[in-house]
């Protein structure tokens, strides 16, 4: 009887799957719209549509570094018809949040990393470093500390300079905004020392000689900066980060419609049309499997773990 039972479970999940979506799907953004993580959850709902037929809703729910939208995802039917866009915020939230009213790796379901956005460390022109070797040497200087700007505690480019911090064994001063555009304006203006922001943002002041490029934050150099070195290539060997978005879901979700969702995502985002637009964002599409996906949300969440821990971050 219980082999019965199962074959039935299996058989009704395989009809669903069949079925899905039956009706509009549900993307739940955890930013404002207008930014990227809205952009690329709308980008991926056009290419839903397009394959199904289907209504695509991004519902923006704001709030807590991510945790709004996350904590209402978790609660969600597993059946595929709701979805959360993730960002870096996913995997730093466990340490840096005293306690989440879900757990980040049992309530979910990763399905696709979608992008990559890697950060350009930028240092005012005043700044006697031309490299990062030349940056990390101001920094082990007490006569004179070198401060960094970020958009705020427990930002991507927070936790960037942080892992310099840590991997480097020296101590920048962390200027927080409500921001990261108001932060990278005062290092433009000559009142921060250096920030590690996205390429779309940094490289134009660079190329105006507003503020100069160090380095890029990637594991491999940028196409769009292919004389540009790496952090890691300046001495830090290891050293990665960057900002990233994926696609994930409530926990339990039916391996056939994971699937499904999972191959409209990796062939939407390596599309013609959206390649193009998120390589000119400055983005790397990627579009992985959700088992690398998964592997990713963990590595990550490991690595920010420990730079927290080390570094004494604490929520704002």
């Amino acid at each position: 009887m219980k082999y019965l039972a199962i074959l039935f479970a299996l058989s009704i999940s395989l009809v669903h799957a069949q079925n899905f979506p039956e009706k509009p799907i549900r993307i739940l953004v955890p930013f404002a719209a207008g930014g990227s993580t809205d952009i690329l959850a709308r980008m991926l709902g056009q290419k839903m549509t397009e394959a199904w037929g289907q209504q695509v809703v991004v519902d923006n729910r704001s709030g807590g570094n991510g945790v709004i939208a996350a904590q209402l995802a978790a609660q969600s039917n597993a059946d595929g018809h709701t979805l959360l866009m993730v960002a870096i915020g996913h995997a730093i939230n466990p340490s840096l949040q005293k306690s989440l009213p879900y757990n980040s790796e049992r309530d979910f379901t990763p399905i696709s990393l979608t992008a990559v956005l890697p950060l350009m460390v930028g240092v005012h022109t005043s700044v006697k470093a031309s490299n990062m070797q030349e940056l990390i040497a101001l920094a082990r200087n007490p006569a004179r500390p070198v401060t960094y700007a970020s958009g705020g505690i427990g930002s991507s480019q927070h936790l960037a300079a942080e892992l310099i911090n840590y991997m480097a064994k020296v101590k920048m001063t962390h200027i927080p905004y409500k921001g990261g555009n108001p932060g990278l304006l005062d290092v433009v203006g000559g009142h921060v020392d250096m920030m590690a922001s996205t390429i779309l943002t940094v490289a134009p002041h660079a190329k105006a000689g507003r503020l100069r490029a160090l380095a890029i934050t990637t594991s491999k150099r940028s196409t769009a900066w292919p004389d540009l070195p790496t952090v890691s290539e300046s001495g830090l060997k290891g050293y990665e980060s960057l900002a990233w978005y994926g696609i994930v879901a409530p926990a339990g979700l039916p391996p056939a419609v994971l699937a499904k969702l999972g191959d409209v995502m990796a062939k939407g985002t390596q599309a013609a049309d959206m390649r193009e637009t998120l390589i000119n964002q400055g983005a790397e599409p990627v579009g992985s499997s959700p088992k690398e996906f998964a592997a990713f949300i963990k590595s990550e969440t490991t690595k920010y773990a420990r730079v927290i821990r080390e570094a004494g971050v604490k929520a704002e």
